[in-house]
């Protein structure tokens, strides 16, 4: 008597009803389905589906033929296109128009197509779609003044329960790789929005039935745990981006596994297609300097120091007015011509080379002073001496103009 009494024998209304749920899930899923009992594992079985679908929706409430039907369905071979058709007709996505012997018209299932615009909106955010419109469904309930407190008991359990595994799957994806976590990446979507509703549905809730305390303590600690897994998820997705805040580069851990499992013809055919060019072996000193200050600085320059008040001697003898400087230059570059219009540069530096060094600048000065008649010419050339000095010499001129 005690085991009738715990298990009591199902009532045939039980049962059409329990009929009646598996009826619906199996037309929800039929489009997924590869046989009664397992889901598709090809693409291309879920593409049939679609296609009949969509063909039955155009052809209107006349449905559509076992010809029609193959003809939709004519890029597919003749084996697929049998087996989605007898796999949709055995779980009722697609049926007779009339249930009468030799049927040869047939009609889609309402529930399959909204089943399969379900499926396709999870693959694209991961859910998160649905969640949006779950809570918001959830508030319009709120709402409602017929809804009771047993129905929003039981929808509030059903968003804790939700907000609870997806807490435990980021973390999950947390913890694991970063290349699954780069894929799931549209679950972080929009995580601050759906946490303000679902706080805002939390307090409707528990505003007008307060006898739902305790169920609304355990939705609020889910949707805490929630947003907590979400930051995480998202902390480290942002960390692997590096500094180009970049998710579609490869992460590093990506990297350093291939260098270290592949070949060295992998290696190589990595930098297949790369020219790379030599370095340049000269820069113009002007460009040097214009690089040297644009660069950023981390420490803000040092001022100059104070120039002394004596001269230095071992320039110049005579550091006084702009017309004693230019005689002086004068002077010295008709020393350097010796009455000829123009003279190699090198042989004016054939000298030790600190003399040669003070002559160049006196050279160079003269052909920058504006009032002077005298120019420095060079040329592209170079010419390298390892025991002469200066050991690399540029050719050129020094001349009057």
């Amino acid at each position: 008597m005690s085991t009738a009494s715990e298990n009591p024998a199902a009532s045939l209304d039980d049962v059409l009803v329990g009929e009646a749920v598996l009826g619906v899930y199996r037309q929800m899923f039929a489009a997924l389905a590869r046989d009664s009992g397992a889901v598709v594992d090809d693409p291309e079985l879920v593409d049939v589906a679609e296609t009949l679908l969509a063909a039955f929706a155009d052809a209107g409430e006349d449905g559509l033929s076992r010809e029609q039907m193959r003809y939709v369905c004519r890029r597919y071979p003749s084996e697929v296109f049998e087996n989605r058709l007898r796999v949709l007709k055995g779980l009722g996505a697609v049926r007779e128009v009339f249930p009468k012997p030799n049927q040869l018209r047939y009609r889609a299932s309402f529930t399959s197509v909204v089943g399969l615009m379900f499926v396709r909106r999870m693959m694209l955010d991961g859910g998160q779609s649905e969640m949006h419109r779950l809570l918001a469904l959830e508030q319009l309930n709120v709402a409602d003044p017929r809804m009771t407190p047993e129905q929003a008991r039981a929808g509030a359990e059903g968003l804790a329960r939700a907000f609870r595994l997806w807490s435990v799957e980021l973390v999950t994806l947390t913890n694991g790789t970063i290349e699954e976590l780069r894929e799931q990446a549209p679950k972080l979507w929009g995580t601050e929005e759906i946490l303000l509703r679902a706080e805002r549905l939390h307090g409707a809730i528990l505003r007008r039935w307060p006898q739902l305390d305790r169920t609304c303590t355990d939705l609020r600690a889910a949707i805490y745990a929630y947003g907590d897994a979400s930051r995480r998820a998202a902390a480290r997705l942002t960390d692997s981006a590096g500094t180009t805040r970049n998710l579609t580069l490869l992460p590093p851990e990506t990297w350093r596994t291939f260098a270290r499992t592949a070949g060295r013809e992998e290696l190589a055919a990595v930098l297949d297609g790369f020219v790379f060019d030599a370095a340049a072996p000269w820069h113009e000193p002007s460009a040097v300097v214009t690089a040297v200050e644009d660069g950023p600085r981390a420490t803000p320059p040092r001022p100059a120091p104070p120039r002394p008040s004596v001269p230095d001697t071992g320039l110049s003898d005579d550091t006084g007015s702009d017309a004693t400087a230019m005689e002086r230059l004068r002077a010295m570059a008709e020393e350097v011509l010796r009455g000829r219009d123009r003279v190699a540069v090198h042989e004016v530096l054939a000298q030790d080379w600190v003399t040669a060094r003070r002559t160049l600048a006196d050279l160079s000065s003269a052909h920058l002073h504006p009032e002077l008649p005298y120019r420095l010419v060079w040329s592209d050339g170079l010419d390298v001496r390892p025991d002469g000095a200066p050991t690399w010499v540029t050719p050129g001129w020094f001349e009057r103009t």
